[in-house]
């Protein structure tokens, strides 16, 4: 039997049919790596298909193979493409590439001015991010839109967010912004050359951002009778 052919288009109300399969699926995603995203409704999915603010990735058997949407922040100034997820049957296949650049495609259409930015913990989003663009920037240079960082409550790293003020988290900043940045073909090729670096930056940082907490676990540990009690034992197995 031959590959089925992929298509990735803006979705149309036809696809809300998949809303629950998306939302189930960012539910277990984020389940098995151990962090939490802002939980979605299938209500929620269909309101951006609506709004045209949604690219989906079907086959040409009708098969749903991922998705993603547009959110707005700070009436409009800044743009995040969340809820990247793509069906484990095509991961690892270029796939989440093309979808990434096809919501990219289509903020910048439908915000040309605003500042296209996202929080992430994996580097191969990085880099997906570093070849539209991109660039790692501090958390002070996102929206500070309150509706936003609500949205972090769902993770478990929320509270390691909040001890640094929202200043810094598990996760790396990334900003395109259409007014200051670098070309595509800049930051891939810095991203690429320095790539095992970043790995070792990311590991170093979350274990410093950890360490607090590690002191913490052991310590109420201790005091309850051996039982662990914070999200670091239940969440990573510490």
């Amino acid at each position: 039997m031959n590959d089925p052919k992929i298509i990735i288009r803006v979705a149309t109300a036809s696809d809300k049919v998949y809303s629950a399969t998306i939302t189930d699926e960012m539910a277990a995603s984020a389940a098995a790596r151990g962090t939490g995203i802002a939980k979605r409704t299938p209500d929620y999915i269909e309101q951006k298909i609506d709004e045209g603010k949604a690219v989906i990735a079907i086959t040409d058997q009708n098969e749903w193979v991922g998705f993603c949407y547009i959110e707005t922040w700070s009436h409009g100034e800044y743009v995040a493409n969340s809820g990247l997820i793509v069906a484990p049957a095509f991961r690892k296949s270029g796939v989440a590439k093309s979808i990434k650049q096809k919501i990219f495609n289509l903020s910048r259409e439908k915000y040309p001015n605003a500042k296209i930015f996202g929080l992430t913990t994996g580097l191969a989003v990085m880099k997906i991010n570093s070849d539209l663009g991109y660039e790692p920037v501090t958390y002070s240079e996102l929206t500070q839109d309150e509706a936003f960082w609500a949205g972090c409550k769902s993770c478990v790293n929320y509270e390691i967010l909040m001890s640094k003020e929202r200043k810094n988290c598990m996760c790396t900043a990334m900003l395109y912004d259409p007014k200051d940045h670098y070309e595509p073909e800049e930051t891939k090729e810095f991203f690429t050359e320095n790539a095992k670096g970043f790995e070792r930056l990311l590991r170093l940082k979350q274990w410093k951002l950890l360490k607090p907490f590690l002191k913490k676990d052991r310590d109420d540990k201790e005091g309850n009778g051996g039982k662990p009690k914070s999200f670091l034992h239940l969440f990573f197995n510490l």
